[in-house]
C-alpha cells in the first residue's frame, strides 16, 4: 500500500467511528434508561419553593393533630416524673410503663397468652409497632410496603428460630464460652 491509500483508509476509519459514536449518542438521548428513582409523590414537585412552603405550613396543624391522636391511642402521655431521677440537664425521667394495652387486657393476661393467641386475637400492643412518618404521602412509610416485600423476597430472609446450633460451625458457639449452671 502506498501512503495515499493509507491516508484514505485512515480518514474512512475516523469518519466511520464518528458516525457510530454520533448514532450512539442520539440513540442514548432518545431512549430513557430505567433508573432506581421512585418519586415520593405521584407527580414530582414542580411548584416554586415559596408555594410549597406555604402549603406545608397550612397543612402542619392537621398533620400534627393526626400524629398526636395516634400517639395518644398508643401511649400514656401523662406527666409522671420519677422522684429523684433526671436526665443530664435536669429533665425528669418518666416513670412506669407508657404503652397502652388493648381494651380489657392486662400485662399479666398478655404474659399468660400464647403467641398464636396474641396473633389471632390481635392482642399485641400497638405501641410496639413502628410509628409512621408524620408527613409522608406513601402511607406513612419511608419505604413503601411493596419495596420492603421485594427486598425481603430477594434477600430470602429467615428468622433466627430456623437456625439451629447444629447448622452453625463450631466457631459460632465456642465451648469455652458456654457455661453450665
Amino acid at each position: 500500500m502506498n501512503g495515499k491509500s493509507v491516508q484514505i483508509w485512515l480518514i474512512a476509519a475516523v469518519c466511520l467511528a464518528l458516525v457510530i459514536a454520533t448514532a450512539g449518542v442520539i440513540h442514548g438521548q432518545q431512549t430513557k434508561l430505567p433508573d432506581s428513582y421512585a418519586p415520593v409523590s405521584p407527580e414530582p414537585m414542580k411548584a416554586p419553593f415559596d408555594e410549597v412552603m406555604k402549603r406545608m405550613i397550612a397543612e402542619k396543624p392537621a398533620i400534627m393533630k393526626r400524629q398526636m391522636d395516634l400517639l395518644e391511642t398508643r401511649y400514656d402521655l401523662s406527666d409522671k416524673p420519677a422522684k429523684g431521677v433526671t436526665m443530664f440537664r435536669g429533665k425528669p425521667v418518666q416513670e412506669g410503663v407508657r404503652i397502652k394495652l388493648p381494651q380489657g387486657m392486662t400485662w399479666e393476661k398478655l404474659a399468660q397468652s400464647s403467641s398464636e393467641e396474641i396473633r389471632e386475637k390481635d392482642l399485641w400492643p400497638a405501641g410496639f409497632y413502628p410509628l409512621p412518618h408524620p408527613n409522608h404521602p406513601e402511607g406513612g412509610m419511608l419505604f413503601p410496603k411493596q419495596h420492603i416485600d421485594e427486598i425481603k423476597k430477594q434477600e430470602a430472609r429467615t428468622s433466627l428460630d430456623s437456625i439451629s446450633t447444629s447448622t452453625c460451625p463450631s466457631t459460632c458457639f465456642p465451648s469455652s464460652r458456654l457455661r453450665s449452671s
